[in-house]
């Protein structure tokens, strides 16, 4: 049985080499990032996934303009909020992405994935979104 880590690494194979130059690979690194994060994820790694997860989901952003923003929130050096982990992070996981027919039945599961794992944090949504705004507006 392969482990989620490699059906990760599969379906990033997918989608660095999609064609579309929105970058949706971004999307995935944040999807996975946040839902398997655990008491060892740094505070600056769940923040990131989180934050471009609601960027996208919530703002619209293309992964390229998720990958913008999280380089521009690394030149702000600060300290980075503890994020409450929920039990359950979201009902859709990498394996059900890969399950999907490649091209745009994949790709709209890759924004389900996201939105399922979005979902999941509602708590941080808040903290979130504010962090977002103080450091991107």
């Amino acid at each position: 049985m392969r482990s989620e880590q490699d059906l990760f690494h599969e379906l990033s194979y997918y989608t660095l080499s999609h064609p579309d130059p929105s970058f949706i690979h971004q999307h995935i690194v944040d999807a996975f990032a946040a839902q398997r994060a655990d008491g060892k994820t740094k505070r600056i790694a769940l923040t990131f996934a989180l934050v471009g997860l609601y960027l996208h989901l919530e703002k619209g952003y293309t992964g390229r303009r998720v990958q913008l923003a999280h380089m521009e929130m690394a030149r702000k050096k600060r300290d980075w909020p503890a994020i409450e982990l929920p039990d359950e992070r979201g009902d859709v996981t990498v394996s059900d992405v890969l399950a999907a027919p490649p091209g745009a039945e994949r790709d709209s599961m890759i924004d389900t994935w996201c939105a399922s794992v979005w979902g999941a944090y509602k708590q941080s949504h808040a903290q979130i979104a504010r962090l977002a705004r103080d450091m991107l507006e």
